[in-house]
């Protein structure tokens, strides 16, 4: 009777321990864990709050302190700012951005309105078209493909925009200054919010160079690589040297290839292409 006893008090102690051991997580407890350092960190984690009730070294509300956000080391570059770019004689940083020292405020858009005047970029078909492509991903939508205000969230299903966009083919936004539109890219206007995170500092500028020239197609008057009778802000690129790179062919021998110069010669290949007089654009530059 008294081994019958034993085995029972050991069978019990048993199942305890094996309940005990196998609780499931519920309700205000996450149930019992097999090594828990294998699943919870203890480690210090930047901008990461999961403090862990076995960290010994310190208190949660000195934890909290460590977890929270620092500003960046006096120094601190973005990611892809280290260099300088070139194009079309403008220099921005290689990953695409710009300081802007505006800010969101009337004020500030009034500064950016007065103190913004030049398009840094030259006018040139490859920038419209591209000025294009992103107007019509980006602003057609509410202002039309012909900046008329007419897009289809305005003109499809009865209109069910509740306000209507800028009408950018106006004489008032002829008018306006480069700032204007370059302070509502960065910041938005009204219920139009900020693109400054979706197009890039040299994208921004050929959005505002293809809005000049619906401008201009409004007007029926010339806004492009040579002529510009919209108004006399922005430049016309002209003539762009473009530099071609023979591909040479490792076969052929030298003797082919003074032949093949000189019959390049003949025909002009490889010298400067006939350059527009810039005198016969300055009129219509301005």
């Amino acid at each position: 009777m008294k081994h019958i006893q034993k085995y029972i008090l050991l069978l019990s102690i048993c199942f305890v321990l094996m309940v005990t051991s196998c609780q499931q997580p519920g309700g205000n407890t996450t149930g019992s864990e097999f090594m828990p350092d294998m699943g919870h960190s203890i480690a210090y984690e930047a901008n990461y709050y999961n403090y862990y009730y076995n960290n010994t070294w310190g208190s949660e509300d000195e934890y909290y302190e460590y977890a929270k956000p620092r500003m960046p080391v006096a120094g601190t570059m973005p990611r892809g700012s280290g260099g300088v770019a070139v194009k079309e004689s403008v220099a921005f940083t290689l990953n695409g951005s710009a300081p802007y020292y505006y800010a969101d405020t009337e004020e500030g858009r009034a500064a950016a309105m007065a103190e913004i005047i030049d398009n840094p970029y030259p006018i040139t078909e490859a920038g419209l078209a591209k000025g294009k492509k992103l107007y019509d991903i980006f602003c057609s939508t509410c202002h039309g493909e012909k900046a008329d205000g007419l897009g289809y969230l305005v003109r499809d299903d009865g209109g069910v925009y509740p306000v209507q966009p800028a009408i950018l083919n106006t004489d008032e936004f002829i008018a306006a200054t480069n700032g204007r539109y370059y302070h509502s890219i960065m910041k938005g206007r009204n219920l139009m919010g900020s693109y400054a995170d979706k197009i890039s500092y040299e994208e921004r500028w050929q959005v505002i160079h293809y809005i000049r020239s619906l401008q201009a197609k409004e007007k029926k008057l010339e806004y492009n690589q040579y002529v510009n009778t919209l108004n006399n802000v922005d430049r016309p690129a002209g003539d762009i040297a473009v530099v071609v790179e023979a591909d040479h062919d490792s076969d052929n021998d030298q003797e082919g290839h003074h032949d093949d110069h000189d019959h390049n010669s003949e025909h002009g290949v490889g010298d400067h292409h006939d350059v527009h007089d810039s005198d016969d654009h300055d009129d219509d530059s301005h």
